[in-house]
């Protein structure tokens, strides 16, 4: 089965670790964001080392059309019209609520309803 290329995850190095983790080599992750931050905040890390998430890879990228034209999926976490549209892609938007600067406790759930979705995502994909 070929790898699915590319999913794109905006302004959230969370979801995207967590899915470049559960995914291994089944498919491609990329992460933009409008307004990438610099680094993970700390209790961001946190949450994903707890969940045996490794972050060696995660680096701040900005959304651009190019990033959107080179995936296959485009997943949205509330960016609104600062997510380019490109036709042909499939867009799939998952609200959770911002982690900066939230509680671990706050971070821990945020994580886990992300963690559910790829679960889910990942068995439409490559069951």
């Amino acid at each position: 089965m070929p790898t699915p290329s590319s999913p794109l995850l905006p302004d959230e190095r969370l979801a995207a670790a967590l899915l470049a983790h559960r995914a291994g080599e089944r498919v491609t992750v990329s992460s933009a964001g409008a307004h990438p931050a610099d680094e993970v905040a700390p209790h961001i890390a946190q949450a994903l080392t707890e969940a045996g998430v490794d972050l060696a890879d995660a680096y701040p990228k900005p959304l651009t059309e190019e990033v959107v034209q080179a995936a296959d999926i485009v997943i949205t976490m509330g960016c609104g019209n600062a997510c380019p549209v490109m036709p042909g892609r499939r867009y799939l938007d998952w609200p959770v609520a911002d982690p900066d600067g939230a509680p671990i406790a706050v971070v821990r759930d945020i994580r886990d309803a992300i963690d559910a979705r790829i679960t889910e995502l990942l068995t439409q994909l490559a069951p």
